[in-house]
């Protein structure tokens, strides 16, 4: 087989995995969850919402830093889809309000979880990028009653030039 021949077909497989990364492909009113899941696998976490509604997790966490959410009708027609990890979305956090399972339902499942004993504090960590794409660590504390305390963005430097990642 010629090597340009070779290099189109890998080339098209490539486009074609990343097809189903983010959703591409699924028509809302149209595509149903068997297309979903035919489309990106199996969900991470698959989470009820309001008027029976339903949200699945396809996080591509740590190094994608994207979470992407499909929502779907009682019927199981998607809604939409999108990327949940968006500083838009951040503002949407609001210490001494915002519970557990808000988040849990805004940005899917977090990349890990830390508990801090003595502070009674549960952080969920978040890779993600900001809206010009730098990247960020997202951290979300909440006090053991389930509600948000604390919300931390801080600017990832490792995979800058002069980084952690980049020394010897």
């Amino acid at each position: 087989m010629p090597i340009r021949l070779v290099t189109a077909w890998v080339a098209a497989l490539c486009i074609a995995g990343c097809a189903s990364y983010d959703g591409r492909g699924l028509v809302p009113g149209t595509s149903r969850a068997a297309d979903v899941q035919a489309l990106m696998g199996e969900p991470a976490e698959k989470l009820a919402a309001a008027n029976g509604e339903s949200v699945w997790f396809y996080p591509r966490l740590p190094a994608g830093r994207q979470t992407y959410a499909v929502r779907l009708a009682p019927d199981g027609v998607v809604l939409g889809v999108e990327q949940r990890l968006t500083e838009r979305n951040l503002r949407n956090l609001v210490a001494g309000t915002t519970t557990m399972q808000d988040v849990r339902l805004l940005l899917g499942p977090p990349f890990r979880t830390v508990r801090f004993e003595r502070l009674r504090r549960l952080v969920w960590d978040y890779p993600m990028y900001n809206d010009i794409q730098l990247e960020y660590n997202l951290s979300v504390q909440f006090s053991y009653d389930g509600i948000v305390r604390e919300v931390l963005l801080l600017r990832d430097y490792r995979n800058e030039p002069g980084g952690p990642s980049h020394m010897q």
